[in-house]
């Protein structure tokens, strides 16, 4: 079983979530590729996907969603679940999920979707995004959740392996 774990990220935060998703179906004997949209040439080779997208004014990242486009075709034949970064705060804000996610869920089939929190540096931000953040006056700091990610992770290590078996693919 291979599954590819891709993200699109625009200062890293969200790479890294995808990096951690990676590490933890590793962990739990999953032949994984962690890669950007933008690396990935053909889905043809994976089991299932895990694909995510920071969000940035209520929308997925361009190279997340050319990749839906890409391989919609191949996304509706594999298991495939969505993950979202961005909302920043204690709670997080927003709270609703990024604009595009619906519609996301209904061209991949994707078995879930889950928003995590992001993280903001200041430090790492160009002119405009910091009068963005300025305006909505956006928290700064690093409010990923870590072992609710690893948790997730875990769940779809189960339930691809449930689905192997049930296709005769994996042994108990």
């Amino acid at each position: 079983m291979k599954v590819l774990v891709s993200a699109a990220s625009r200062h890293g935060a969200t790479r890294d979530i995808a990096k951690a998703i990676g590490d933890a179906l590793i962990a739990q004997g999953i032949e994984t590729d962690v890669r950007r949209p933008e690396e990935v040439a053909t889905l043809a080779e994976y089991d299932g996907v895990i694909l995510g997208s920071g969000v940035y004014a209520g929308r997925w990242l361009g190279p997340a969603r050319r990749l839906v486009e890409r391989e919609t075709d191949v996304l509706v034949g594999k298991p495939v679940w969505l993950f979202s970064s961005g909302p920043l705060g204690d709670p997080l804000k927003p709270e609703r999920d990024a604009e595009d996610v619906e519609i996301l869920l209904k061209r991949t089939h994707a078995i879930g979707h889950r928003t995590f929190g992001g993280r903001i540096d200041k430090r790492e931000l160009g002119i405009a995004e910091k009068t963005i953040f300025a305006v909505v006056r956006a928290p700064e700091g690093d409010f990923r959740p870590w072992p609710a990610i690893g948790e997730w992770a875990v769940e779809i290590a189960a339930t691809l392996r449930a689905r192997a078996r049930a296709a005769g693919g994996v042994p108990a």
